[in-house]
């Protein structure tokens, strides 16, 4: 997700401002049939501070609605918010996420910032298709992100060579996944990129196109992807999206072809493998995840090529600080339920996300050398409203130093 958000419920403090009141039935879309004729609303205000290792430190206040069901679950968020950032200025924006049942979830933000940023995103998921044999997933998003960067190719790529600009794309993605057996998954999808490269938001450091060539570096004057994916997925996890135990393996292959539309034809591999342990009634739950990308092709556009860094790989690092042609990643982490606390009628989990992320990036797999494998260790501080929703801070340290993201969701 390209907002900033705050890490939600974080702080005790923070909690003595919010209430709770009963509101009568609520008209379509803030109602769906899993609330009854009155609904308990939890209002929370509190204060945002976002941090990230490219847009630095944003700040500012919201307020949370959270709309519960018939079975005292969050069924709806809503959260209007303020905040302020040295490179964008002043950002307004609309958050939601809604949970009309256990198969479905819709997300979508609106935002405008008075410098660069902006961005109209809605992610919607279905389960629940011909009789749950089919689940869909749909995407679609117009933004931009002035803080984004590039420092070359390879995991060598130096600090020095840092470079900045503003990322402006549409995209739209559609996916169906047809369950072939009780734990199997065939998957197809099709998505549409089209991305522009603007003048960024961090005029302190120089604008990707006066260093490189698009001779250099692919894409950087824009490009177009219209790609076709199918993959097969095998998943035994207990929640599909917070899952507490459980198995998940995910290969795929996907084409973009100049035939239809994309402005390179190349193809890309990915394999995924995630795994989840509990004990103790999941107070602790021991996560690991491993996977490989690769997308050969010396004329794929820059931010098409496999990519490491940021929130979701690796934490001690910002987002997108390598890039190659393949990567390689393994990431560890224990949560760590530290206590479990109702506040205002609202059960939440209090967890300590110890973690070690170790990934590389390079040319292919057989030229992976020990050295260009980077392992950074960090913590994260989580708080979780089951079943779906999670605010965090995950701190990484890397060799470059520290790096803090905060956000909704778990990293993977």
């Amino acid at each position: 997700m390209r907002y900033s958000v705050p890490l939600l419920m974080l702080t005790i403090s923070l909690c003595l401002f919010s209430c709770t009141t009963i509101v009568q039935k609520l008209p379509y879309p803030l109602a769906n049939d899993t609330m009854g004729e009155q609904v308990k609303m939890v209002t929370v205000p509190l204060p945002v501070i976002a941090a990230s290792p490219n847009e630095g430190l944003s700040w500012g206040a919201l307020v949370a609605f959270l709309l519960h069901n018939k079975n005292d679950e969050v069924s709806m968020l809503l959260a209007p918010q303020v905040n302020y950032n040295r490179y964008f200025g002043v950002s307004t924006s609309l958050y939601g996420a809604f949970y009309p049942s256990s198969v479905q979830r819709g997300e979508f933000n609106i935002s405008k910032s008075t410098r660069v940023n902006e961005d109209y995103e809605f992610n919607y998921v279905d389960r629940s298709l011909f009789g749950g044999k089919l689940e869909g997933h749909s995407f679609i998003g117009i933004f931009t992100d002035g803080s984004a960067r590039f420092f070359g190719f390879g995991p060598n790529s130096l600090p020095s060579n840092e470079t900045n600009f503003g990322d402006r794309e549409t995209g739209i993605t559609l996916s169906l996944a047809y369950r072939v057996a009780e734990n199997l998954q065939l998957v197809v999808d099709d998505r549409f990129r089209r991305v522009a490269i603007v003048q960024g938001a961090v005029l302190s450091v120089p604008f990707i196109g006066d260093m490189f060539t698009e001779a250099e570096v692919p894409g950087i004057n824009g490009f177009t992807v219209h790609a076709q994916k199918i993959g097969v997925v095998y998943s035994t996890l207990d929640f599909p999206d917070m899952p507490t135990s459980g198995f998940y393996a995910k290969t795929s292959a996907e084409v973009s072809a100049k035939d239809f539309g994309s402005s390179a034809s190349f193809a890309h591999y990915q394999a995924e493998m995630k795994g989840y342990a509990p004990a103790e009634d999941a107070r602790w739950i021991t996560i690991f995840r491993a996977s490989f990308n690769q997308t050969p092709g010396s004329d794929v556009p820059f931010l098409e090529r496999s990519v490491l860094g940021g929130e979701t790989t690796l934490r001690g690092y910002g987002r997108n600080r390598f890039i190659d042609s393949t990567s390689l990643l393994l990431n560890l982490e224990e949560r760590i339920r530290v206590f479990r606390w109702p506040m205002f009628d609202v059960m939440t989990d209090w967890e300590v996300a110890p973690f070690l992320d170790c990934g590389g990036v390079m040319a292919s797999p057989g030229k992976v050398r020990r050295d260009d494998i980077k392992i950074n260790p960090g913590v994260g501080f989580r708080a979780v409203v089951r079943p779906n929703i999670v605010g965090r801070v995950d701190i990484g340290f890397g060799n470059e130093g520290a790096a803090v993201f905060v956000g909704l969701g778990y990293p993977f």
